[in-house]
């Protein structure tokens, strides 16, 4: 879950300070990777290496769509709904944060790495550094083949 506080100044001039949330489960990375031709991972790849910058800003806008929701009051659930997401996409913040993600890599970077889950990350690196040169994708492949098998996705 990444947890990201935003200050904007919304439509009608107030200054706001906010939190927004985004998240990908294993289940939703994998449905990516699955329904992309070539894979998720390859795609991105291609889109960075030939630095094409309409992919590019239509790889963002999916990522940010793909992953924001509303935490339930009680904690249980993450809400991700196309009246959430509308409601989020009509803000400040979403237009902020597209634009951050747009002109600096390292803002790009940071909100990629942190909507990933966190121990399916762990798990990746743990499989990475057993073999240098692995990348994430490819290491969580028998993490999330695990989980499918035993019924976990």
């Amino acid at each position: 879950m990444y947890k990201k506080t935003m200050e904007t100044i919304d439509f009608g001039g107030t200054k706001r300070v906010e939190d927004y949330y985004f998240n990908l489960t294993a289940a939703e990375l994998m449905e990516m990777q699955l329904s992309t031709e070539g894979g998720f991972k390859e795609m991105i790849e291609r889109i960075v290496n030939a630095q094409n910058q309409t992919e590019m800003t239509e790889l963002f806008k999916k990522m940010i769509c793909k992953s924001y929701g509303v935490l339930s009051p009680d904690g249980r659930k993450f809400i991700k709904n196309q009246a959430v997401l509308e409601d989020f996409l009509a803000t400040q913040a979403y237009s902020d944060l597209y634009m951050e993600m747009l002109t600096s890599t390292e803002a790009a970077t940071e909100f990629f790495n942190n909507v990933i889950p966190q121990d399916l990350e762990k798990k990746a690196a743990a499989a990475q550094s057993a073999q240098p040169g692995l990348s994430i994708v490819d290491a969580a492949k028998p993490v999330l083949d695990a989980a499918r098998a035993d019924g976990n996705l």
